[in-house]
């Protein structure tokens, strides 16, 4: 891929990102300091956050760029649509091993949404999409949600899972979209939105 000169920073620490933009072989570095309170108000609709925290971070980055820099900021969201009675969710990464239970039991033989919003920025241009995969988990019997907590330590992922993971592999019956959107990043856009950027 032919950057013109430009050079791409992911604003984003997360691993699974860095290694999905590794596979468009470009060289990138990772600047993920922003300034900007991750904060929304329970009056916005749920599939439009994604958007608005991937936006936030890129323009509370720490510093202004320079002509030729392309900064990513993604924001990933797993929700949980309103079901059977139930309200919905926004699931983000669980604040402990209980927490992160009662996602995947609330996951557990339910449909949900996976959003990504990714927003790029240079100083000539600004590109921003969002991309939804609908993703089907089986019922997930207890033993099978301690086993992948204890094993697997899902604190740091929205939804307490990983789809590459052990309970991706063994619980997840169907998904409807992106695959790589569901690990972080639906890079075919990113690879679209990155030629439109040089």
């Amino acid at each position: 891929m032919d950057l013109k000169g430009k050079r791409v920073i992911l604003g984003s620490n997360s691993p699974r990102r860095r290694e999905l933009l590794k596979g468009l072989d470009i060289d990138f570095e990772v600047d993920a300091n922003t300034d900007f309170n991750e904060y929304f108000s329970s009056d916005i609709p749920f599939d439009e956050v994604p958007a608005l925290m991937a936006e936030g971070k890129s323009l509370h980055f720490h510093r202004p760029l320079a002509d030729n820099e392309i900064l990513i900021t993604a924001d990933t969201m797993v929700i949980l649509p309103p079901s059977d009675g139930k309200e919905g969710e926004i699931l983000g990464k669980p604040r402990d091993r209980e927490d992160a239970r009662r996602m995947l039991r609330d996951l557990s033989g339910r449909k949900h949404h996976v959003t990504t919003a990714v927003f790029l920025r240079s100083n000539q241009r600004r590109e921003a999409f969002c991309d939804t995969t609908e993703v089907w988990f089986k019922e997930l019997s207890q033993s099978e949600i301690d086993y992948y907590i204890d094993h697997y330590k899902p604190y740091d992922k929205a939804g307490a899972y990983a789809i590459q993971e052990w309970i991706g592999m063994t619980g997840i019956s169907r998904i409807d979209g992106s695959y790589f959107n569901v690990v972080g990043f639906p890079i075919q856009k990113v690879y679209e939105a990155l030629l439109r950027m040089v």
